[in-house]
């Protein structure tokens, strides 16, 4: 775990969370779902002006209500509270009411506008004979207010089906225009500016698009678990308010420099200062953008002035690239570690030696025999399996570990930061996209093996980030770890598929349909990844 002194920010508490529930009225229509929302009060405390659902926070009457209410064998007693939340709001804030008549019959519209929105909302209910519908309520999903805001809420975001016979009526005070909208529209006005929507709304409604009905959505919702959970994190993107959930590229990296929630730092990528993540570790990224490198190669800068530095991949030969990891050490290099020999990775590691007047040493494992000839590296000294390299100084001490990870190369090392739990994968493991292994220097086998090997890493360090070679930070490393290695062995399972569909085709047959749901522009570097599961499989026959 990081050490709190290498944070580069002071921390403080997030706000505390309120508990409340929202609701997503919905009704089906021939142009698809449409979902009933709502204008917010201009002078409202939270998200004034904003196109919302209805709904609120829970008051102890809520949980009280539950005798009055349907429920489902299935629905906890705090998912019928909330349901119990999202029905009392609704009626508050809209005049819709989700409810029932002795007969099963949903309450008119003229019946609820003879109710007291002010008054006690179970009470109303019971002298009309009238049963909470708490069991057509199913959960969607489950919000946690950002932790950089002043008001803060835990809330479910609820679905139900619309009352048959009721129109709402907004109630004027808190809530205006009640409009029905299907999800893409509201998504296009809010982009043109005439609909405006807070981060989870939008996160919402992208997802609530792609049902075709009502049913459809329910039926997702039966198994009582919300579809997903997100606490979003901000950054700040071109000067920018900029919001991401955690399967976000750009979340991880927030979490590491900013565990708080501060809106402090800038996910902008740019080539021309280096960007601190922690007090003892700086990103520079080459300007060597592509489809193979995404926004450049990450040369990663560990140490303090106090201690001095390891440079972590110097990239490729770039003057200015290497001039800049020069001035950003003030030339205290004390070694320079290249993760493996790769024409992105490596070139810049005899250069930037040089403008270093003590020649710290280049370390890294030398290239294979298979290595392409573009990819050849021989380092000053090879580096050992497990082997610590350290900084120190008076108290401060960074000590990087080398773990052997053939796989994308034969000679690929990751480092761990053991003191503050962070991985440097190099191009082992890369945020955004899955990294080509490409025999015969890449080997499927070793490449599995080797992030079986960073798991246990994960779990002896207690490593909680991934910084790759390409792309931001990545959190929750061992999930991220057992993601990769599970999408892995999906593509293999289609390899073999598509292998056994067509066992006279053509590695060209075969890539179409194991990489049929990637973009046919990208088959042609597919077809690297593809040799090594091919490979691998006949492997694994030859052994049965």
């Amino acid at each position: 775990m990081v050490r709190p002194t290498q944070l580069l920010y002071l921390q403080r508490d997030p706000a505390p969370l309120r508990p409340a529930a929202t609701v997503l009225l919905l009704r089906d229509t021939p142009q698809g779902i449409e979902v009933l929302m709502t204008r917010r009060a201009m002078t409202a405390s939270f998200a004034p002006g904003a196109y919302v659902f209805p709904g609120g926070c829970i008051d102890t009457a809520d949980a009280a209500a539950h005798a009055q209410s349907t429920r489902r064998s299935s629905q906890s007693d705090l998912q019928l509270t909330q349901a119990v939340a999202a029905i009392r709001e609704s009626f508050e804030e809209l005049g819709v009411l989700l409810a029932r008549h002795a007969d099963g019959s949903h309450v008119a519209t003229e019946a609820i506008a003879a109710m007291d929105r002010m008054a006690p909302f179970a009470v109303q209910c019971k002298e009309r004979g009238l049963m909470l519908a708490g069991e057509d309520v199913f959960t969607l999903a489950h919000w946690v207010t950002d932790r950089d805001l002043p008001r803060r809420f835990d809330v479910p975001f609820l679905v139900a089906r619309m009352p048959e016979g009721q129109t709402p009526v907004a109630d004027e005070t808190e809530q205006f225009e009640p409009s029905w909208v299907r999800p893409a529209d509201a998504l296009a006005r809010h982009e043109a500016g005439t609909f405006f929507m807070i981060f989870p709304t939008l996160r919402t409604l992208e997802r609530l698009a792609k049902y075709a009905s009502v049913e459809a959505v329910l039926s997702a919702c039966a198994h009582e678990k919300p579809l997903w959970i997100s606490c979003p994190r901000a950054g700040l993107l071109g000067g920018q308010d900029a919001r991401y959930m955690e399967h976000d590229s750009p979340y991880g990296e927030l979490a590491l420099t900013s565990p708080d929630g501060q809106r402090v730092h800038s996910l902008d990528w740019q080539c021309e200062r280096p960007v601190p993540l922690l007090k003892n570790v700086m990103r520079l990224t080459a300007p060597n953008p592509g489809m193979m490198t995404g926004p450049g190669t990450n040369s990663y800068i560990v140490g303090t002035a106090d201690t001095g530095y390891i440079v972590i991949d110097p990239g490729p030969n770039d003057a200015l690239h290497i001039q800049r990891l020069f001035e950003a050490t003030g030339g205290r290099i004390e070694a320079i570690v290249c993760t493996h020999s790769h024409p992105d990775h490596s070139p810049g590691a005899r250069p930037l030696q040089a403008l270093c007047a003590h020649r710290p040493p280049i370390l890294g494992l030398p290239s294979a025999d298979t290595a392409r000839a573009d990819a050849c590296f021989a380092p000053d000294r090879s580096l050992l399996n497990q082997e610590l390299i350290k900084l120190t100084h008076q108290a401060q001490s960074h000590t990087l570990k080398v773990i052997f990870t053939p796989g994308h190369a034969a000679n690929h090392v990751c480092l761990v930061l053991v003191e503050d739990g962070l991985l440097f994968s190099g191009d082992h493991i890369l945020n955004g996209s899955t990294t080509i292994i490409n025999p015969p220097d890449g080997e499927m086998n070793a490449y599995l093996d080797s992030l079986d090997q960073l798991t246990d890493a994960c779990d002896a360090h207690q490593i909680d980030f991934i910084l790759p070679a390409h792309g931001h930070v990545l959190g929750e490393a061992p999930q991220a770890i057992a993601q990769l290695r599970a999408h892995r062995l999906k593509r293999e399972a289609k390899v073999a598929s598509a292998m056994q569909a067509l066992p006279e085709g053509s590695m060209d047959d075969w890539v179409a349909l194991a990489y049929d749901d990637t973009d046919p522009r990208l088959w042609p570097i597919a077809l690297r990844s593809l040799q090594a599961h091919v490979d691998r499989i006949d492997a694994l026959r030859r052994v049965d």
